[in-house]
């Protein structure tokens, strides 16, 4: 009675979801491309087709090794990357290119997820992470589709939700395939919120797999020659209110070490002009990658282009990940821990709590309070290679030491394939 309802309400609000998406369309026209395919009006697809679905950038950048190792084993299959944002779209084929299709993934609702289904006829669906749509799952089970889950997580918080709809929830999680877990205590929740124990594996994270290629490294190693041996600290993935205070931690750093640059790179497109803004009035120089401006002079290099935060990262000698400082959770502190760089996180982390916790037990990451305490720990580590080094390569190694998921989770997808 719960999905009836559910898909009812679904229906109902879909108007004002295409309303909302074509509002926002007047300043970013590309959200307004290929809107169809939201209503699962995608071009028809054959032969031995693995959906990959990732709800976003950083899912996307997850997906990114496992599809390629998938490309490399069965180079017969057709890999059709699906997103809900224009930005994770953009992501995968700034990575793919024509290696792989691409659409948007479609709305909820049953007629869209039919029509989907209908064009596409896939062979398996691949979830990247927690994002569960009751439609989605449901009618692929339906068409004999199995559904992975792969690099689960669940919250407590999310577990408890699920419990409180179990009438709703229950039927979903029977329709999945194959959870492959984060960890013990992922695995263990989504058993309790109705997962078969059979279908439950503990893989580990695909995020320790990190993936970087050989021209992301030679883009790095090119701009970092270009900076001069400046003394380069990147803060990425960041939020709103965050960056002024990123922005503030970095004139407190130009005060020890006057020739430091900043690498700004905001999670959000739309922000790009108002960080651009605020840097100026702030009395700071200035450059926007996006516009080929040179870093040489300027104390802020603006990150404003998409899918080059890895490279930005090997360029830079620590990192601060961002959606830290602010309640959003955090992002993904393996990318800068992969170049072997010391890596900072504010106090909220609980999106990635197993690989946080991991790095943190190694002395890995190091959290901080606020932008006065950022600051701070930068303007030692510029005065100390020794010590900034040393940090660096305990991240890595804590990266090292973790890899072996991609490979199980591929082994688990060939085998149904």
């Amino acid at each position: 009675m719960l999905h009836f309802i559910y898909s009812q309400l679904i229906r109902l609000i879909l108007p004002f979801i295409l309303l909302r998406l074509w509002w926002h369309g007047r300043k970013a026209p590309e959200l307004r491309r290929n809107w169809y395919q939201r209503l699962g009006i995608v071009p028809r697809a054959s032969g031995t087709v693995v959906w990959v679905h990732a709800v976003s950038v950083g899912e996307t950048i997850a997906a990114a090794p496992m599809v390629r190792r998938l490309l490399t084993r069965n180079p017969g299959i057709t890999i059709l990357m699906t997103a809900m944002t224009d930005t994770g779209l953009a992501q995968a084929r700034k990575m793919f290119g024509d290696q792989v299709r691409y659409a948007y993934a479609p709305y909820d609702t049953p007629g869209s997820i039919r029509r989907f289904l209908d064009r596409v006829k896939p062979r398996i669906l691949v979830i990247m992470e927690t994002e569960i749509w009751p439609n989605m799952i449901r009618q692929s089970r339906k068409r004999r589709v199995p559904v992975f889950l792969i690099n689960a997580r669940l919250s407590e918080r999310s577990a408890r939700g699920y419990v409180r709809v179990r009438s709703l929830a229950r039927p979903i999680m029977q329709s999945i395939s194959w959870v492959a877990a984060q960890a013990e205590k992922d695995a263990e929740r989504f058993r309790r919120i109705g997962v078969a124990p059979a279908k439950v594996a503990v893989t580990g994270s695909v995020k320790f797999d990190v993936d970087i290629p050989e021209p992301v490294r030679e883009a790095s190693q090119s701009l970092k020659q270009s900076l001069s041996g400046r003394p380069v600290w990147i803060a990425g993935s960041t939020h709103g209110v965050e960056n002024d205070q990123l922005l503030a931690a970095h004139c407190k750093v130009l005060e020890k070490h006057p020739s430091a640059l900043l690498i700004l790179v905001p999670r959000h497109p739309d922000r790009f002009g108002p960080v651009a803004e605020r840097t100026g009035k702030m009395g700071l120089s200035l450059a926007r990658r996006s516009l080929s401006e040179d870093p040489a002079g300027a104390q802020v290099y603006l990150g404003d282009t998409m899918g080059e935060l890895m490279m930005l990262y090997g360029a830079s000698d620590l990192a601060f990940v961002g959606g830290s400082l602010i309640e959003r959770g955090g992002h993904n502190p393996l990318e800068p821990a992969a170049w072997g760089i010391p890596v900072f996180s504010g106090p909220h982390v609980f999106n990635f709590e197993t690989i946080y916790q991991r790095l943190l037990d190694d002395h890995g990451v190091k959290l901080v309070d606020d932008g006065d305490d950022l600051a701070s720990h930068i303007c030692h580590l510029f005065s100390d290679d020794e010590e900034r080094q040393a940090i660096g390569r305990r991240a890595l190694e804590v990266v090292n030491r973790n890899r072996g998921a991609l490979d199980r989770v591929v082994d688990g997808i060939i085998e149904r394939v």
